[in-house]
């Protein structure tokens, strides 16, 4: 059978699910590895998928790795839990909120358990929680002395 999968366009690829076909297909250095890598988290158990997500997040084309990282988040999605390696691939991609794995590491945060995550991942929960309740407290704050700025100034 001829397959299916379209390397140069990237047709089919997010359907991927056959690993040893992904593994070919960065042997012979295909575009795509990362759209696939999607696939592979679609269609694949988390053994089988882990680790050429963490192989496509290494690539050298900066959109295929935002792919694995979207791979990467998939699979927190589906699976609740991520592997020891995909744990370590996020966490070498960075955890500040401009790092290309901001969102796989969002949706881990969402979607695996707390009990589950390194500890590293756990503290960058807290941490994030804490942030964003004062940023909440600080936005409040200037709404409220906006508020009352306009109040007094209709009151002249």
């Amino acid at each position: 059978m001829t397959a299916i999968w379209n390397w140069e366009t990237g047709e089919r690829l997010l359907a991927l699910d056959d690993p040893a076909e992904w593994d070919a297909a960065f042997e012979r250095g295909e575009k795509g590895l990362g759209t696939a890598a999607i696939g592979l988290a679609f269609n694949c158990s988390l053994q089988e998928a882990s680790p050429r997500i963490v192989k496509a997040m290494d690539l050298s084309d900066i959109a295929q790795q935002g792919f694995a990282c979207t791979a990467a988040g998939t699979a927190a999605r589906l699976n609740g839990a991520l592997t020891p390696e995909l744990y370590a691939a996020l966490r070498a991609k960075g955890l500040g909120r401009r790092s290309i794995a901001v969102n796989a590491v969002d949706d881990t945060l969402t979607f695996v358990p707390f009990r589950d995550l390194p500890t590293w991942l756990k503290w960058r929960s807290v941490g994030s929680a804490v942030w964003d309740k004062l940023e909440t407290w600080r936005l409040t704050t200037v709404y409220a002395i906006g508020d009352a700025r306009r109040a007094m100034r209709g009151r002249r």
